[in-house]
């Protein structure tokens, strides 16, 4: 009997978590940042200070999207079309997950 190392424990924290937490955290930084610096003055109505909210609930929101990549980890090294297939829809979960995440930070301000 041999063990399936699929099933196998894993630890929470692995060395690559920091790594996909700044990596998402990053990419929502500079997504943001663009949609921000192109949104001019912006309204009066929305206030002074519009700007800080989507320039961090973002981030934090893009760090967390990388927590859930990285523990999508042992379903993308699964062998054949499997781990390709949860390759690709983890892909496509962060895409949303991004997306998401802009609509909340610009919730109340550019997104209406």
């Amino acid at each position: 009997m041999t063990l399936d190392k699929s099933l196998a424990p894993r630890p929470l924290v692995t060395p690559a978590l920091g790594k996909r937490t700044l990596t998402g955290a990053i990419i929502a930084f500079v997504m943001i940042s663009i949609f921000v610096i192109l949104g001019g003055k912006g309204d009066p109505a929305w206030g002074a200070y519009w700007r800080i909210k989507p320039l961090l609930l973002t981030p934090a929101l893009g760090a967390l999207i990388g927590v859930c990549y990285d523990v999508t980890e042992p379903l993308r090294r699964l062998d054949g079309w499997m781990g390709k297939l949860f390759v690709a829809l983890s892909l496509f979960g962060y895409a949303i997950g991004l997306w998401m995440s802009l609509i909340l930070g610009l919730a109340g301000t550019m997104w209406n």
